[in-house]
């Protein structure tokens, strides 16, 4: 081994350690710009410096499809949008790409290259992600048509083979060797590089999510030979395949001749239609592969082509995920998929993602933290199981605090208000956050970045202001925004100590001539781009155009204010404890100092009291009812906004306010006020179908809703009969999930008292295995059995007999060879006050004839 040898890997492992520093991170990145090769322990290598891969980023599909589609309905430039939407991908330090192109949209049905729009954009965004420093690996074949979630119109080999049909038809394997021959040797007119040769083109991986059956030689054959087609080319890059889709023939990838895998990651599924709350971090604690020790799999490269944590705004996933990412041995993950910033507001896109700077600000910070986890913890480390890791490295992540959170002694994040402190202020070098900090307060919610160009000068870039008015993960239309974005002016007070107190700031970007001091390191501050410098520090050096990383220091992207006029986002409470104070919160956008919101509460038609609500943070408001408003009964109320010589009245937004005389809309929210003793539902079929999940997890098992003898709604699970020659089912058959920490919200004083949970509901089998399981907010299990008659009555459970079990992680995680249980270390007993989540899960039995079936119409606790 030679000097220089040893001496670069000596480099390199020492850049690896130290990847929070700006410093080494710049140079590892400039030397290691060239090729990747995967040596003989399959590990990804850097050609220049032997260094191993570690990148992280998304996919991004705006050349494509819908996304093509939906920028077209809206008037919008798609090259001024990609962009945009780069700049905003640098700024949250992602370094790889990933994106299985739509070859339906740019070949003909036997494989011929389109040279079309959708082709020139693409190579228009391969440019653009090369000029911020990101790397690509690019899946040429989708087998996806183009139209989801509209019709179809894609013309390419796609629309008439299916994903069997194409690796089984002569002809349709024909068409994709014909395609990978002219993807590869297309020349970009961009970049003036073939695809092949282009070295920020890491490798391919040749087809995304293919559908294979027995026997695996079949599959083998196939994969071999598109491979060949790949290299037949000329190509030396490495070529991926993958492994996680087909798990019955995972054999058959192993022993293909690619030298990679491909994986992905949806922990709780997909497509919930409605926010999933409640604390999955057990979900996203692993990612055991279970062939991880078959010697065909070591000597092969590991990548995540895509990964989401479906259906949850939360913004502590990412850096969880990209943790466990790094133990199981990958070296390459891309969330699917960063939303473009024309459709954001409405999350039309795939809507059970929903990712992007601007509107989704807390979770773009946290997939910036997770891409500094993935590219700092060591590939294989581990740092235990769930809640021992939560906190790792310069990481720590908290579902209680909804906070993610990196803290080295150069860079600082969050995504959430944090008491935390940099840990070394005098070394900081880059900060970036929503919320405040001991660092920085600040009073919008929108994102924010700081970074150091020189002692005692900073740049500062502030994104507007993102209000959430409506579940995101509801069916989507462009015709309904679910976030709001309003420019406003924020309060901002700054604590670095090369800057002090008195500093100058100046506008930086497009139309920003704000010139001010801070007093005392305070400031107001609209959505712009900013220079901070400390008093008697010179900013001549630092203009516009000044090149900074990968941006330069003048850009700014953000989007208009959305013309919605004032909205309100308000769920009343489930139930109100009689004799006590109910504390009502809201969200209430477009709000200007100057306005004024009241809380205008009606005991039905009796008293009627005008309550002052006060902002506890921008947009969040809250009042509170007092004891005596609060009798047994129902509690009637509205929110009023005043604002000048308007008033308008929530629910609906009309004029006018409630006391009025003339104030005729029937709307208003409402919540019962029951007795101490009263029973607290936290189920009810009639009433919570758009709340729960509820599946199947056996083949052969679906869910219903039926009504019961008496009338009321049920939710049924259903099991069906075996197919013919299908093995038995085992483990669970169905299950039903319900968070419920919300509904406890109003009876928060009474909570100790209950000490039975009550269960109405029905099998049509006389031994049917059904068990109740209360999980905690720290994901601690407790479960005990149901016994269930073929009538439908109350089952009485106490709370006592519940006992530490396993929890069932339902929605299913995806791949389906991931662990469907967590087990919380040292449980302890069951405290209801610190529950929020119930399980009824149905274990799979034996079916003849008619499908077996569990009726449940209420859980309530007494």
């Amino acid at each position: 081994m030679s000097f220089r040898y040893s001496f670069l890997l000596f480099f390199g492992f020492f850049c690896q350690v130290l990847i929070t520093s700006p410093v080494c991170a710049q140079k590892a990145a400039k030397e290691n710009s060239g090729d990747v090769f995967v040596d003989k322990k399959g590990v990804l290598r850097w050609q220049k410096t032997q260094q191993e891969v570690a990148l992280f980023g998304v996919n991004y599909t705006a050349p494509f499809a819908y996304s093509y589609r939906a920028h077209q309905k809206l008037g919008v430039n798609l090259e001024q949008a990609i962009r945009q939407d780069v700049y905003h991908l640098a700024r949250l330090g992602v370094d790889a790409f990933r994106v299985h192109v739509w070859d339906v949209e740019i070949t003909d049905t036997t494989g011929n290259l389109l040279e079309n729009e959708h082709l020139r954009l693409f190579d228009f965004l391969v440019h653009e992600l090369k000029q911020r420093g990101i790397k690509l690996i690019l899946t040429p074949i989708a087998y996806w048509n183009n139209g989801y979630p509209e019709k179809d119109s894609g013309t390419g080999f796609s629309s008439i083979y299916s994903k069997t049909q194409a690796y089984t038809n002569p002809r349709a394997i024909a068409a994709q060797e014909r395609y990978l021959t002219q993807f590869l040797n297309h020349r970009n007119p961009y970049t003036k590089s073939l695809n092949r040769e282009d070295p920020d083109i890491l490798a391919f991986e040749v087809c995304n999510e293919p559908k294979y059956h027995q026997p695996e030689a079949q599959v083998t054959s196939f994969a071999d030979r598109m491979a060949a087609a790949i290299r037949a080319t000329g190509c030396r890059k490495p070529v991926f395949y993958n492994v996680s889709e087909n798990p019955d023939v995972y054999q058959a990838i192993l022993n293909a001749k690619v030298d990679g895998l491909t994986f992905q990651w949806y922990p709780q599924g997909l497509v919930s239609n409605h926010t999933l709350r409640g604390n999955f971090l057990p979900y996203v604690d692993q990612y055991p592969i279970p062939y991880r020790t078959d010697a065909r799999f070591l000597n092969k490269a590991k990548m995540v082509y895509e990964f989401e944590s479906a259906d949850i705004i939360q913004p502590v996933m990412y850096p969880f995920m990209a943790r466990s990412f790094r133990e199981a041995g990958f070296q390459w993950a891309t969330q699917f998929a960063y939303d473009p910033l024309a459709i954001a507001y409405a999350n039309t896109e795939y809507q059970t993602h929903y990712l992007n700077l601007a509107y989704t600000p807390a979770k773009a910070i946290s997939l910036l933290i997770a891409g500094k986890a993935f590219r700092s913890v060591g590939r294989g480390q581990s740092f235990g199981r769930y809640p021992q890791d939560s906190v790792f490295s310069n990481f720590h992540v908290s579902y209680r605090l909804g906070l993610s959170e990196m803290n080295s002694p150069e860079e600082f994040y969050y995504t959430a208000n944090t008491r935390t402190a940099p840990r070394q202020s005098a070394r900081l070098q880059h900060l970036a956050g929503v919320g405040s900090s001991p660092a920085v307060s600040y009073g919008g919610t929108g994102a924010y970045f700081l970074d150091k160009l020189a002692p005692g000068v900073w740049r500062l870039e502030v994104m507007p202001d993102a209000v959430a008015i409506r579940d995101p993960f509801e069916k989507a239309s462009l015709s309904k925004p679910v976030t709001q974005i309003l420019w406003n002016d924020q309060p901002l007070q700054v604590s670095m100590s090369d800057l002090g107190r008195s500093f100058s700031i100046k506008g930086l970007n497009e139309g920003n001539t704000m010139q001010s001091q801070a007093a005392d390191g305070r400031a107001t501050v609209r959505p712009g781009v900013y220079l901070l410098a400390a008093a008697g520090k010179s900013t001549a050096a630092f203009t516009a155009q000044t090149a900074f990383q990968h941006i330069q220091l003048g850009e700014f992207v953000a989007p208009k204010p959305t013309d919605l006029g004032p909205q309100v986002r308000h769920i009343a409470p489930a139930q109100a404890t009689a004799g006590q104070p109910l504390r009502i919160s809201a969200t209430i956008s477009s709000l200007m100092p100057t306005d004024s919101v009241f809380l205008v509460a009606q005991h039905y038609y009796g008293q009627t009291r005008t309550l002052p609500m006060s902002t506890r943070s921008y947009a969040a408001l809250e009042a509170t009812v007092p004891a005596e408003l609060l009798y047994p009964g129902q509690l009637r109320y509205w929110l009023v906004l005043k604002k000048g010589a308007q008033t308008l009245t929530f629910p609906g937004g009309f004029s006018g306010q409630p006391r009025d005389w003339d104030f005729a809309h029937p709307e208003h929210y409402e919540v019962p006020i029951v007795a101490a003793g009263a029973p607290l539902p936290l189920f009810q079929a009639s009433r919570d179908q758009e709340r729960i999940e509820a599946h199947g997890l056996a083949p052969m098992t679906w869910t219903d809703y039926v009504t019961l003898p008496d009338g009321t709604l049920a939710l049924r699970l259903v099991q069906g009969p075996a197919r013919p020659n299908q093995p038995a089912a085992t483990g669970p058959a169905a299950s039903l999930r319900v968070f419920f920490g919300d509904k406890l919200a109003g009876r928060a004083a009474d909570l100790a008292s209950f000490t039975t949970l009550v269960v109405r509901a029905r099998s049509s089998q006389p031994d049917a295995k059904v068990s109740l399981t209360l999980t905690t907010k720290d994901a601690a299990a407790y479960a005990a059995p149901l016994a269930l008659g073929p009538e439908a009555r109350e089952i009485r459970l106490l709370l006592s007999a519940f006992r530490p079990a396993a929890l069932l992680l339902m929605p299913r995680p995806y791949p389906g060879f991931l662990p469907l249980q967590y087990q919380a270390p040292g449980a302890g007993s069951l405290k209801i006050t610190e529950a929020e989540v119930l399980h009824l899960t149905w274990e799979a039995t034996t079916v003849a004839g008619s499908p077996a079936s569990v009726d449940i119409e209420s859980i309530s606790l007494q």
